[in-house]
């Protein structure tokens, strides 16, 4: 998605987090070699008849493996999966077997669900890309017309590039507009096409743009009607009647479904020469022209 400038960002924080303790308290037994003593009291003999339930725990998913669990997982140290005794030899009734076997298919079930959503990502939504496309090179496809009787020497070598991924297609453009006689750019425009493919950009578009203002307090916003299914134009004029500096700049923000894109318009008052003739255009012709031209821009990328 096209993003607004931004101010410079304080430094990310380091982010190395302390080791996850070891899922055991103690050292682990170690078996005690010739002459040596064992590091822990040797365990109790078991009770004849009875199972004991957490000496070797079997893993819920993973039949076979040892009962030592993965360190790093919460609980104990368990993996994703829970740690599950076996149901007991004897003693218990019929009915206690069947609760506790309940308890344990639910928690299969409820672990094989949730490794069916972590591995395929659940289901989401197809992109609603509403038919648009993003060319290798967007400025043979941009459409400026409305500039060119204000700039009409023309950009012989417009600058554009591209991306594809599964993920994201995007396109940029950037044109020099010059007035005649103009030996350098007096104005510069640009366009930008993002192709949304794995995510609605729809929140976040109307929350950059819509509130651009709160950020830049210097910018102008407006919502702009009957152009995709949100549109909105920010401008800035820092020029005044008697002055030889200041600039000119407006962006429309348009997002149609899953695809957005924008035009920029910027000029610099220092660029242009003394004569009348070149003077910058209107803040006013310049929101129409964009308004125009994007409405043509964005139907030439229709299929």
């Amino acid at each position: 998605m096209s993003t607004p400038p931004k101010p410079p960002q304080e430094p990310e924080q380091p982010s190395g987090a302390p080791a996850p303790p070891s899922a055991y308290p103690y050292p682990s037994p170690q078996s005690p070699g010739p002459g040596s003593a064992a590091s822990y009291p040797p365990p109790a003999a078991p009770v004849p008849g009875q199972q004991n339930f957490y000496a070797t725990p079997t893993l819920v998913g993973q039949p076979g493996q040892p009962g030592q669990p993965a360190a790093g997982y919460p609980y104990g140290g368990q993996g994703p999966y829970p740690l599950v005794p076996p149901p007991p030899s004897g003693g218990g009734g019929g009915a206690g077997r069947a609760v506790l076997w309940v308890a344990v298919g639910a928690v299969v079930a409820s672990a094989a669900w949730a490794a069916g959503v972590f591995l395929i990502g659940g289901k989401g939504a197809d992109a609603d890309l509403r038919g648009y496309t993003a060319p290798a090179n967007l400025c043979s496809s941009t459409d400026y017309s409305s500039f060119e009787t204000e700039y009409p020497d023309n950009d012989g070598s417009p600058t554009h590039n591209a991306l594809k991924d599964p993920a994201l297609d995007e396109s940029y453009c950037s044109i020099n507009l010059k007035k005649t006689g103009s030996s350098y750019a007096d104005a510069y425009l640009s366009t930008q096409v993002d192709l949304h493919r794995k995510s609605d950009p729809g929140p976040e578009f109307t929350a950059m743009w819509k509130n651009y203002g709160e950020r830049y307090p210097d910018y102008d916003v407006e919502t702009v009607e009957n152009l995709g299914e949100e549109a909105y134009l920010v401008s800035e004029d820092t020029t005044t009647s008697s002055s030889t500096s200041g600039s000119l700049y407006a962006t429309l923000a348009v997002r149609d479904g899953w695809t957005t894109y924008t035009m920029s318009y910027s000029a610099y008052l220092s660029s242009y020469d003394d004569d009348d003739d070149k003077d910058p255009p209107s803040l006013d012709d310049v929101k129409d022209w964009l308004k125009t031209d994007s409405k043509a821009t964005l139907d030439q990328l229709k299929d």
